[in-house]
């Protein structure tokens, strides 16, 4: 298996390559002006925007911060194993992140539900409005993930030698995008209005 298909230490060739990095900029991009669309009306509107917050589960969020930055590290550790040529622990790895990508699942369907039987759907009021579009855009984002992950790991498994390490880290750099979005969502909407 070739380890360093690129030139790791060239800016023009970053890990998972240039259009990988592309997509996670312009996705970074889009979910920032949603972020920042909702704390400009947030500002117009404190009370609601309060009141609102606090009809969410501030735990649930917290706990799949926890999923996700677990997630994560098993990501990174599933990259350095495989440019050990360390296959069949970066595969465990990738299982682990992938199991912890499902968990972040459940526990959003299950506060999904949880709003849903209050009543507290998209047209509620704009609080509820971003809530849904911004999360429900980043689960979005978490199922893509763990279908590339599935797809490198199958790879991996089926044929190690002609999967590339470019590959496997175009998945991680996914992977670690959706955290890190998720990582601006959680204190935005369940902490700071």
């Amino acid at each position: 298996m070739e380890t360093v298909p690129l030139d790791s230490k060239n800016v023009y060739y970053p890990p998972g390559g240039i259009l990988m990095w592309i997509i996670i900029f312009l996705e970074l991009f889009t979910f920032g002006m949603a972020l920042v669309a909702m704390v400009y009306y947030g500002s117009l509107e404190r009370e609601l925007f309060h009141e609102s917050r606090l009809l969410l589960n501030a735990s649930y969020g917290a706990v799949n911060t926890v999923f996700l930055l677990t997630s994560g590290f098993f990501m990174a550790k599933s990259v350095m194993e495989l440019k050990r040529q360390q296959v069949a622990k970066s595969i465990r790895y990738l299982w682990v992140t992938m199991f912890l990508g499902l968990c972040f699942l459940v526990l959003k369907s299950i506060e999904y539900n949880s709003k849903i039987d209050a009543g507290l759907d998209m047209n509620y009021n704009l609080f509820f409005t971003f809530y849904w579009a911004l999360t429900a855009f980043h689960v979005i984002h978490v199922i893509v993930g763990i279908l590339i992950l599935g797809i490198s790991t199958f790879n991996l498994k089926r044929s190690p030698d002609k999967v590339e390490l470019i590959d496997i880290e175009a998945g991680a750099a996914f992977w670690h995008m959706c955290d890190l979005i998720w990582l601006l969502l959680f204190p935005i909407i369940y902490l700071i209005f």
